[in-house]
């Protein structure tokens, strides 16, 4: 079993902690690169990062068909790309938000998730809409640690630990959802300190795309992710032509 794990963004140290936070929980048999679009942005924390991240990931996405990947897991809280994503992909594609998520439900009644900047929560609040019943995410809060911070500030699993403790006890919640993959690997300190479980979702999704290539479930071809029409694209997308 081949899988991939794309990080959207374009910092090769961040796609480095992805790695190895995926890597801690696969099983044997199991193949894992991670790696790094050849264009977007430095860290994804807009919209707009969000949309220019995705031709990266696509192109990665068409690579790794060529290339025989089973599964890929977009690593970016986002979700950037997830449905162009398994328009391209013939196997499973899972997004990180999507996989902690659904985690968090299977193991509490509710979950706050601790993200990074206040202007990526209402994002997060759309993301849990999406994924989880009403009411199941209490909150959503903001360390205000920008992306490509979490790696040098010394004081990150210390604010993360304090919001997210805040969070619990604020919100009601049972479970806490890292809202980041450069958060990844703060997950096991920070379970020790809060005493709950603490979702890493690049470990989440990891495993669930394990899981369903396991299981010889790919990606429905029936409807809306069948594959896209074929069409020519013009200018910086020329490349992205569908035959």
């Amino acid at each position: 079993m081949r899988i991939r794990v794309i990080n959207p963004n374009t910092t090769e140290s961040m796609t480095a902690l992805i790695e190895a936070s995926a890597r801690a929980v696969i099983g044997p048999g199991v193949t894992l690169d991670a790696v790094t679009p050849a264009m977007g942005p430095a860290s994804i924390e807009s919209h707009y990062d969000e949309a220019l991240s995705v031709p990266g990931l696509l192109a990665a996405i068409a690579e790794g068909e060529r290339d025989g990947v089973d599964g890929y897991v977009l690593a970016c809280f986002g979700d950037p790309g997830l449905d162009a994503a398994r328009e391209l992909a013939s196997g499973p594609v899972v997004g990180i938000a999507e996989a902690a998520m659904h985690a968090a439900m299977l193991v509490g009644r509710g979950f706050s998730v601790v993200t990074t900047l206040d202007r990526t929560r209402g994002r997060a609040w759309d993301l849990a809409a999406r994924y989880a019943p009403p009411g199941a995410c209490r909150g959503v809060h903001a360390c205000d640690i920008p992306v490509l911070a979490l790696e040098s500030d010394p004081t990150v699993l210390k604010r993360v630990v304090a919001l997210a403790r805040l969070a619990l006890d604020r919100d009601g919640s049972d479970v806490i959802v890292l809202g980041c993959a450069g958060m990844a690997d703060l997950c096991a300190a920070a379970t020790a300190e809060l005493g709950v479980p603490v979702i890493d979702g690049v470990a989440a999704a990891t495993l669930l795309v394990q899981s369903l290539v396991t299981l010889g479930v790919g990606t429905s071809k029936r409807g809306e992710y069948a594959p896209p029409p074929a069409k020519a694209y013009t200018g910086l997308l020329a490349s992205f032509r569908r035959p």
